[in-house]
């Protein structure tokens, strides 16, 4: 893993357009301040790779798609996420998980997610 320290990169919470919540950030903050910062520290390795990190740190899940991989202790953590434009990273969802395949509920929450991004682009930009 090469990490860029210039990268001119930005994450961004998704931020649902009729709830205005954000499941990503409303995730996160419910999580113990070491598992937190282990998170925030992956996020921002994120950020310096342009979006991009080889597995097992990231992997493809489906079309523009990627999950955050993050272990802690037995607690496997994952935040989807994708890169947007004007090199924006966007972190959708995150959950913690427990059996070997990722849950098609999962992934269809996102799925959900990508589209409400990609129909209101100047949220983000």
């Amino acid at each position: 893993m090469i990490y860029t320290k210039d990268s001119n990169y930005k994450v961004k919470f998704y931020l649902d357009s009729k709830k205005r919540n954000s499941p990503a950030l409303d995730y996160l903050e419910k999580l113990n301040q070491q598992e937190k910062t282990k998170i925030l520290k992956y996020i921002e390795f994120l950020r310096l790779s342009n979006g991009y990190l080889d597995e097992p740190y990231s992997k493809h899940i489906k079309g523009k798609i990627r999950e955050l991989r993050v272990d802690f202790g037995h607690n496997r953590h994952r935040i989807f996420y994708f890169t947007f434009i004007s090199r924006t990273i966007i972190l959708l969802n995150g959950f913690l998980k427990k059996t070997e395949k990722t849950p098609l509920v999962e992934i269809k929450k996102v799925e959900a997610y990508l589209a409400d991004v990609l129909q209101n682009k100047k949220m983000y930009e």
